[in-house]
């Protein structure tokens, strides 16, 4: 779609005459099945200054008078852009300037496809007059939007800064809070520092400096608010190659942490990382779902142009190997970084899972516990873990009673678990080893009573041990 714009040597601006783009994003979310998503339904609000500076002349008109002309011929260009509506809302137009009204912003165009006609018909209807709440005429916007998901953007159009002791940095993190994020943009023309500086806390400021230059910047933005743009993500192995794929990917939100968009990074068939199309007015926050997961903040894309976003992955495999044996089910391995607590996975043996390259501790959940520290993951290479195979013992008694399994770890007594003491007979499943039950039976209230029975566990095999 091309948009029509009027004559730069008919179009005369302000001193001070911004524009402030908004973005109010919300959730993109994929179908699983391999056929193409539905169009994302666009809307634009038009938040426009009407309040009585921006009757000041300028060269051939008055600053209303030339942006109105402006955005009749924007209006005009999006009419037949399918799945986009658009709205206007006015503020500083139904009171006189003094007294100051600081309530003065009211929703005239309400959302509808093709609406150039009637916000055209309201920018005739009024003259500016009064006064410059853009803070509580921002908060107003964001209940303009229809509930239903899509790309939500608005567009302030002002000549000066908050006149009504509003705080539009306010109402931006406030917003935010909400899940809705603001991507402003400042175009003002010939607008002094500090009018930009009030702009610095929810946008960029460009400064137009002749009509040329400010009709360009325009296009970009209408542009901007209507298309996203290309991106490919390289996932780094240690020799900066984008070899790492198949794994999740989540843009976040920098700014209010709003999950935005998730993949499955592919390869192409070509080979290289496949393309993706990103909203270019949101700064994004990435997140790899590698073990430990990868970050990569503060990503920005320059609109229309394809943009590549690296980040070091190198990523080897972990293999846990148990020889088949009946005796474990679903047997489990937490895996740690080496020397820290935090539990990063946990894995099924006989499985064999993808890690960032390091060393790591696991800590497989057998009896009694093998731990294994220091273990290396190097770059697209497996390393393999195997554990021996368990055996059985066979605990009887006459009657229930209490107990514990100790095993020797050189000389020294290890405690491995307490028997069950509801029963007088159970099954113990344990690594290799010289262990020692101590037990006394349930109705026996005396230490005497106690007893101790030493016995050996092989691999695959199985003893019996009688408790009298």
């Amino acid at each position: 779609m091309k948009f029509s714009f009027p004559s730069t040597s008919k179009i005369f601006f302000a001193t001070a005459f911004a524009i402030v783009i908004t973005i109010f994003t919300t959730n993109i979310s994929y179908s699983q099945k391999p056929t193409p998503a539905p169009p994302i339904e666009t809307r634009i609000l038009f938040l426009y200054d009407c309040s009585a500076s921006m009757m000041a002349q300028w060269q051939s008109g008055n600053k209303y008078a030339v942006a109105t002309k402006l955005l009749s011929h924007v209006v005009d260009s999006l009419q037949d852009i399918p799945n986009l509506q658009t709205a206007l809302r006015m503020y500083g137009h139904t009171k006189k300037f003094p007294p100051q009204d600081c309530d003065d912003t009211r929703l005239e165009v309400p959302f509808g496809y093709r609406n150039g006609y009637k916000i055209k018909g309201k920018l005739k209807e009024f003259k500016p007059s009064g006064t410059t709440p853009i803070a509580l005429s921002l908060e107003a916007c964001g209940n303009d939007f229809p509930k239903a998901a899509g790309r939500n953007i608005i567009i302030l159009i002002t000549d000066g800064i908050e006149e009504c002791n509003g705080d539009p940095c306010a109402v931006s993190y406030a917003l935010q809070r909400k899940g809705i994020s603001l991507r402003p943009f400042v175009i003002g023309l010939g607008v002094n520092k500090e009018f930009a500086k009030q702009f610095d806390c929810i946008g960029t400021y460009y400064d137009a400096k002749d009509e040329a230059s400010f009709n360009d910047i325009f296009k970009v933005v209408i542009s901007q608010a209507l298309n996203n743009t290309s991106a490919q993500i390289n996932l780094l192995d240690i020799y900066k190659k984008p070899t790492e794929t198949n794994v999740a990917i989540t843009f976040y939100d920098m700014l209010s942490g709003k999950v935005m968009q998730n993949i499955i990074h592919t390869m192409n068939t070509m080979g290289v990382p496949d393309t993706i199309k990103l909203d270019p007015l949101t700064t994004y926050r990435m997140q790899v779902h590698t073990i430990p997961p990868v970050y990569k903040d503060s990503i920005k894309l320059t609109p229309g142009k394809h943009t590549i976003i690296g980040v070091s992955a190198p990523q080897g495999d972990l293999r846990l190997i148990l020889e088949d044996s009946y005796e474990y089910k679903n047997l489990k391995c937490i895996i740690r970084k080496h020397g820290e607590m935090t539990t990063l996975n946990v894995q099924n043996m006989n499985s064999t899972e993808r890690y960032i390259i390091g060393d790591y501790d696991l800590e497989i959940l057998t009896l009694p516990r093998i731990i294994k520290n220091n273990i290396e993951v190097k770059q697209s290479h497996t390393t393999s873990v195997e554990i021996p195979k368990p055996g059985l013992v066979n605990l009887v008694s006459s009657n229930p009673g209490i107990g514990s399994i100790l095993v020797d770890r050189s000389g020294t007594w290890e405690w491995v678990c307490d028997i069950d003491d509801t029963t007088s007979k159970q099954t113990l499943t344990l690594q290799p080893g010289n262990y020692r039950l101590v037990f006394r039976p349930k109705a026996s209230r005396e230490t005497i009573y106690s007893l101790e029975k030493n016995f050996n566990i092989v691999p695959g095999g199985s003893t019996t041990l009688q408790v009298n």
